[in-house]
């Protein structure tokens, strides 16, 4: 395991409506205001998108299950933002329901707010933490810059 400790920045709210990109629009946020480093909570609907429930088996490169969201659900998540090289890089987990019907996963692509979405940014300061490309998993993960040892 290793941390840092950081400071809290300012604090984004924003309000996404019908039909509106999440991924794309805190993407935008983070590059206009230049946060290199986030956590954000999302609650309200969302109607589409493609997120990923699991890796298919142990085996490295994971081998992603992926799932559609093509209906209006209810939603609540939590996400982080770190830069990967010159962009920054949204990591969000949600849960999208509707009815009896629960899913829960790793939104990636094609995320679309239905009617309203409520997000609060946190801005992380005093962090040496970004995403860099992991050879073995393939995946973006979370690194720290300068090496402090393990804790």
């Amino acid at each position: 395991m290793e941390y840092r400790v950081g400071t809290v920045g300012r604090v984004i709210v924003a309000r996404f409506g019908d039909g509106d990109d999440l991924l794309g629009g805190l993407a935008e946020i983070a590059r206009t205001e230049q946060i290199k480093a986030a956590a954000f909570s999302v609650v309200g609907g969302m109607k589409g998108g493609r997120y990923v429930v699991g890796p298919e088996g142990d085996e490295m490169p994971p081998r992603p299950v992926w799932r559609q969201l093509h209906d209006n659900r209810e939603a609540v998540g939590f996400g982080t933002v770190f830069w990967l090289d010159d962009q920054p890089k949204v990591h969000f987990h949600g849960v999208y329901g509707r009815g009896d019907s629960v899913m829960a996963g790793c939104m990636r692509e094609a995320s679309e707010v239905f009617l309203v979405l409520e997000v609060v940014i946190t801005e992380l300061l005093n962090l040496d933490a970004v995403r860099e490309l992991d050879p073995a998993s393939g995946f973006a993960l979370l690194q720290f810059r300068q090496n402090r040892g393990g804790v």
